[in-house]
């Protein structure tokens, strides 16, 4: 599982012109499925997507998580994370789930995170979406869970 994870003052996502998901401030995730993800991977980036200390404490040190501060998060799908360009100019994304599959992982990430006790909007899957943000600081952060030591 694939994330990128932007430190955000607000971030939203339109499909067909309507707006069906914002926040203040928190945590806009682009989450991406992969062929043979499982339970583990999940638990693994939610954890982490929840724990990550990205915001200022009072001393302005990156030392507060998005629960500390009450803040929100934003999923969006992402299959085009597992893009491969290795070879030729056009992207292969035969190492992104099969959508059923990378629906119901995105669903349950989803759940994880509202489970924490966090406010989560998202976007619609396989939908076109359109998402506008202010990235704060900027601070991106890149999460896959095959990387784990």
């Amino acid at each position: 599982m694939r994330a990128v994870i932007q430190r955000v003052s607000r971030a939203a996502v339109r499909v067909d012109g309507e707006l069906i998901g914002s926040i203040g401030e928190g945590l806009l995730v682009f989450l991406g499925v992969g062929e043979g993800d499982t339970d583990r991977d999940l638990k693994y980036t939610a954890d982490k997507t929840v724990g990550l200390r990205i915001f200022s404490d009072e001393e302005g040190k990156m030392n507060l998580s998005v629960k500390d501060i009450g803040g929100e998060v934003l999923v969006i799908s992402q299959f085009t994370l597992y893009g491969d360009c290795r070879k030729g100019k056009r992207p292969s994304f035969t190492s992104s789930m099969e959508p059923a599959a990378a629906e119901k992982m995105y669903e349950e990430f989803i759940e994880y995170v509202k489970n924490e006790g966090i406010s989560v909007c998202h976007g619609s899957f396989g939908a076109d979406m359109k998402v506008e943000l202010l990235n704060d600081g900027p601070v991106t952060i890149l999460l896959d869970s095959s990387k784990i030591l």
